[in-house]
């Protein structure tokens, strides 16, 4: 098995293994909504193929945001990790979180958030210590709202998941501006 950034040629291979995984209803689920209308984290996402080069195994980050009454906070969002049906147990999807996480912390976005198993999670950093007070946009067990954060940066406090504001989305509210300015037409008298 190798671990490679995951690109555009996956993408198909990465729904499947979803589907098979998660099932086809996993588009309704919390997680997801977290991260609707935002890309991937470029350079956080990554793929295990087995030597054959079939997909085996995939894991995704997102930006997302904490917003609380001091201000918002950047975070990312972990998941979905997934390992073929026939091969979860084998340490696939240990791997990918590792290299996840490493890429995350290279980049500056040890702030990690996820929804999912603490008792797995956990050995990677993972617990629910900070995130009681957070709201998320859907149905979420407590316990499994759980979080990495780096080493003095403490979010006890309340506030509210969302999704990162995405660059173009905020470029398409602004009006563009096209070719030069033109000067005012002169008042009438």
């Amino acid at each position: 098995m190798i671990i490679v950034p995951a690109s555009a040629r996956h993408g198909a291979a990465i729904e499947a293994l979803l589907d098979d995984v998660f099932g086809s209803a996993r588009h309704g689920r919390t997680a997801y909504r977290l991260r609707d209308g935002v890309r991937a984290v470029d350079g956080l996402s990554f793929v295990a193929l087995d030597a054959d080069g079939a997909l085996i195994g995939s894991i995704q980050l997102w930006p997302i945001e904490l917003a609380t009454a001091e201000g918002v906070h950047a975070l990312t969002l972990l998941g979905p990790v997934a390992v073929a049906k026939s091969l979860q147990g084998t340490g696939i999807g240990a791997a990918l979180m590792e290299t996840a996480i490493a890429a995350a912390d290279a980049m500056g976005r040890s702030a990690i958030v996820l929804i999912g198993d603490p008792e797995y999670y956990g050995r990677f950093g993972f617990t629910a210590e900070a995130t009681g007070d957070w709201a998320v946009p859907g149905p979420v067990e407590r316990h499994r709202l759980l979080a990495r954060l780096p080493e003095g940066l403490v979010l006890n406090t309340a506030g509210t998941l969302r999704p990162t504001k995405a660059l173009s989305a905020v470029r398409a509210t602004t009006p563009a501006q096209k070719g030069p300015r033109r000067a005012a037409a002169p008042a009438a008298a």
